[in-house]
């Protein structure tokens, strides 16, 4: 599952271009200060501004002049003995007198024949009240300041009970199916709510009821919300987005008061898709703990029912909710009317993580070498994002390398490191440990190769990896959703023949084993209590594999007596037993081979899969390929991940 991406739309035609400042396209709110900011500096500023050219002569000049008889009139300020003159010509000058006229100077312009006019010019009225109104100017604005911001916040107070939904307007282009790498069968499973939503007059002619609810179930990182989001693309209505984690708060009832202004806001775009991720967070089922029913989670999901019940199918509202939990949602909420359709969106098959890997490979420089079939069959169980994050990593280990493009190898490393875990190449083995490791890895890839129908052996190393000591990696050929009897019971000798080597060998066990024993122990159990595959049994299921409630847990009862239960561990020791003695006759009968890869193992550190066959073909045993046919016998889940027994080391 992948998104392309795409290139921001551009902006609607008919609507009013975003003002300055702010995102919503209103003015900043420091913008009426400036205002002020400028009008007062124009009050103080008007009565200095000039617009006349005049030149500036000095005063003893001025006198000089007119004396002269060059001087016509002149006009003085008393506050600040600026002198303004007008000469016979009509030009004008500009000068500073002194403070007070001497009576020569006085004398010597009468005479002069100069028009003298004394002025006092009066302030400004603004600019007069301005040093009374400031003050209390400045306290009020304070004032008006702090009410704003205390309404503000009363306002987001008030406003707690709104819908926290993301709204992606139909007006611009959103994500669609074409954005949607793989998962056929899923599109084909939403197109009807597709088609409803683009003309509703067609299912109502006909008397069909489309489902309200559409629930997404599948393990995380499959992509439930891109393919919610391309049907809302793909059906042009808006897209109201929400978590279910958005409804809770720290205040009572503002769960429900959030789902009933969620549903108010979908009623007004008319015909949308109300998308939930993770409903499981307020779905869960009402009354499994203790201590009663009212609580805020069970408040908001009554709301959420009622509300489901209030709007008909026919309104043009389809709810999409996403979760990988579906086991512990409240059964009113999945039935029909509500939720009515659930739609599994699996891990990828082999096809589609063949796209996926070709989506996220697109803007990538990739080396001609890289074979994207080869990568897919080497991933069986990896979601959208595992493979999103295998080709990031291929990329970073690229530049690590200092390659222009990432090449096969380069997913190699990224494979093995999302798999195994990083390689730590700090951690310093003694030589006793060393070899014991080698023999122990040895045991497991002997085992790998030489039993039928295993999946072919990748690769077996004694570099620390992760929390391991040494890795013994098996890649499955096809994806698998079924096991077998005889393939359950070579994952058992596979996952004890590091224990078995070492006992062979050394004739010691290590905690080493640890990992491998509880691997073995699990599919021993599931092969008794959940797949029927012990005589003593019979075709019967002791598996309690549903949700985890302490109410439930309290009042449920055990569903086999005593007997049955020791009945089961014998036949869990027994499968173990025999598994075990099955391990060492082939450990020994391949003795020579094990000792090859064991000392391969010591000497290069990491030995891949057609290195081990051919070691043990050097040794004389050649592994056999025949697989014998048994009739299968289907489990609960599917069988698709690489296998991978490990060493843990002594990790208590």
């Amino acid at each position: 599952m992948a998104d392309n991406g795409s290139t921001p739309p551009p902006p609607p035609q008919g609507r009013n271009p975003k003002l300055p400042g702010r995102s919503d396209g209103s003015w900043p709110r420091w913008s009426p200060w400036i205002v002020v900011l400028l009008l007062i500096s124009l009050l103080f500023l008007s009565s200095q501004f000039n617009t006349e050219t005049s030149t500036e002569i000095s005063y003893s000049e001025f006198l000089e002049q007119a004396q002269d008889g060059e001087v016509a009139s002149i006009e003085y300020d008393n506050t600040n003995a600026r002198i303004k003159g007008l000469y016979e010509n009509d030009e004008t000058f500009t000068t500073t007198g002194l403070p007070t006229w001497p009576d020569d100077d006085l004398a010597l312009l009468r005479d002069a024949g100069v028009e003298i006019d004394s002025r006092t010019p009066q302030p400004n009225f603004l600019v007069s009240l301005l040093p009374i109104f400031l003050p209390f100017m400045i306290v009020i604005a304070f004032f008006w300041w702090m009410a704003k911001r205390q309404q503000s916040q009363m306002g987001g107070i008030m406003s707690i009970g709104r819908s926290k939904a993301k709204t992606y307007s139909s007006e611009r282009p959103g994500t669609t199916f074409d954005d949607v790498a793989g998962y056929t069968n899923v599109k084909k499973e939403v197109t009807e709510v597709i088609d409803f939503l683009r003309d509703t007059s067609k299912f109502a002619e006909i008397g069909a009821r489309i489902p309200k609810g559409v629930l997404l179930v599948g393990p995380p990182g499959t992509g439930k919300t891109l393919i919610a989001r391309a049907v809302a693309g793909e059906a042009g209505v808006p897209f109201l987005s929400v978590t279910g984690s958005d409804f809770m708060e720290m205040f009572v009832g503002v769960g429900a008061s959030r789902v009933r202004d969620l549903f108010q806001e979908a009623r007004k775009m008319g015909r949308a898709i109300i998308f939930i991720d993770e409903i499981d967070s307020i779905g869960r089922k009402r009354g499994a703990g203790l201590g009663g029913g009212h609580d805020e989670r069970e408040q908001t999901l009554n709301q959420m029912l009622a509300e489901m019940d209030g709007f008909e199918a026919t309104e043009g509202i389809v709810m999409i909710a996403a979760t990988n939990r579906p086991d512990i949602l409240d059964p009113a909420l999945l039935r029909p009317g509500r939720f009515d359709r659930q739609v599994v969106v699996p891990l990828p098959e082999l096809a589609d993580r063949r796209e996926i890997l070709a989506v996220h490979m697109k803007h990538k420089k990739i080396d001609s070498d890289v074979d994207v079939e080869v990568i897919a069959r080497g991933t069986p169980g990896m979601s959208g994002a595992d493979l999103a994050n295998l080709v990031n990593e291929a990329a970073l280990f690229a530049v690590r390398g200092g390659a222009k493009k990432i090449k096969a190898e380069h997913f190699d490393q990224a494979r093995d490191r999302v798999i195994m875990g990083v390689k730590r190449d700090s951690l310093v083995m003694n030589d006793e440990e060393r070899e014991m490791t080698a023999y122990h890895e040895g045991g497991h890839a002997l085992c790998a190769a030489v039993l039928p129908g295993y999946d072919p052996l990748h690769k077996v190393t004694i570099i620390p990896t992760g929390m391991a000591l040494g890795v013994t990696m098996t890649l499955p050929e096809e994806d698998r959703h079924s096991m077998r009897k005889t393939q359950a019971e070579n994952m058992i000798i596979m996952a004890l023949g590091g224990r078995n080597a070492e006992k062979l060998v050394f004739d010691v066990v290590s905690s080493g084993a640890a990992n491998d024993l509880q691997q073995a122990t699990n599919i021993a159990r599931r092969m008794v209590t959940e797949w029927g595959m012990s005589d003593r049994i019979g075709p019967m299921s002791f598996s309690s594999s549903g949700p985890v409630f302490l109410g439930d847990d309290m009042m449920g009862t055990k569903e086999f007596s005593d007997e049955t239960a020791s009945l089961i561990d014998e036949e869990t020791h027994r499968i173990l037993a025999d598994m075990e003695d099955r391990c060492m006759a082939l450990l020994n009968e391949h003795r020579n081979a094990l000792d090859l890869i064991a000392r391969n193992l010591l000497e290069k550190e990491t030995v891949s899969g057609a290195e081990v066959n051919r070691l043990i073909e050097l040794a004389g045993s050649p592994p056999d390929s025949a697989m014998p046919p048994v009739n299968p016998t289907q489990v609960q889940q599917p069988i698709n991940a690489p296998r991978v027994a490990e060493n843990p080391g002594d990790l208590h």
